[in-house]
């Protein structure tokens, strides 16, 4: 019972951070099944969404700021898609990286200007803050309530993709991008689509993370973004529930090590 009290806490940590993890993840494996591009300014889409939080509570309810965060995320990378990937989209591969590098830096570069390279508090929000008891570990309640989301988010998703029109339009593309557009696919409109879906995610990603890791500053999203391209990668790069599984994967190995003082 010792071993278990004292092990909970950090597993449960681990399953909450590896779900934050797996709805950046989604992001890059989806973008990477449909138009073979890593986005590289994805984590730097989820660090955006936090340092707009902050701003927006300071004059208006945290609700109503969440609600706004994920409409500015998603509007984000849909201009993000338009701007700099869309004109480079017949372009050679390496163009379409040094164009996703570039506006990494860019959003980075916003931030620091805005910030000052100082790190801002991100501002409490009362229901996922609260104290709750798990098998007599004490936690948060965004820990218990991550997983659940996430998990929720993603059945979703998956029946989004295998049930519906646009979700058939997406399958039909990432298996082979020129024939789907012969065919008569809106090849635009399922970027789109796609791209809404992975700043959706990142969006409420970024209100799940930063409730437990309250520092926003720049470099904020580079570290999240970076493990949750690698729990895509690990999980089959391309799969949606193997870049979850990867990411839970490499959340509960993170906090088990911190546990472990490694």
């Amino acid at each position: 019972m010792e071993l278990i009290t004292k092990w909970l806490p950090y597993v449960l940590a681990g399953i909450s951070v590896g779900g934050q993890y797996a709805l950046i993840a989604i992001g890059y494996t989806m973008v990477y099944g449909i138009l073979r591009l890593i986005n590289f300014a994805h984590g730097d889409m989820f660090m955006m969404a936090g340092l707009v939080m902050i701003y927006l509570v300071t004059v208006l309810p945290v609700w109503v700021s969440i609600i706004i965060v994920i409409a500015f995320t998603v509007v984000l990378g849909c201009t993000i898609e338009r701007v700099a990937y869309r004109p480079l989209r017949s372009a050679p591969r390496m163009s379409i990286m040094i164009s996703a590098i570039g506006v990494s830096y860019f959003l980075q570069n916003i931030a620091l200007y805005v910030t000052g390279g100082l790190t801002k508090t991100y501002p409490s929000i009362p229901f996922l803050q609260q104290t709750v008891t798990v098998l007599g570990a004490h936690t948060k309640m965004v820990t218990v309530i991550t997983p659940f989301l996430t998990i929720g988010l993603v059945v979703l998703l998956v029946l989004l993709i295998n049930h519906t029109k646009i979700g058939m339009a997406m399958r039909a593309v990432s298996r082979d991008f020129e024939t789907s557009e012969l065919m008569g696919i809106d090849i635009n409109r399922v970027i789109i689509v796609t791209f809404i879906i992975g700043s959706f995610l990142a969006a409420v990603g970024s209100v799940l993370f930063f409730s437990n890791y309250t520092g926003v500053n720049p470099m904020s999203g580079s570290m999240p973004g970076l493990k949750a391209f690698v729990a895509a990668v690990f999980g089959g790069i391309g799969s949606v529930p193997g870049a979850v599984v990867g990411a839970f994967v490499i959340g509960i190995c993170e906090n088990i090590m911190k546990g472990a003082g490694l």
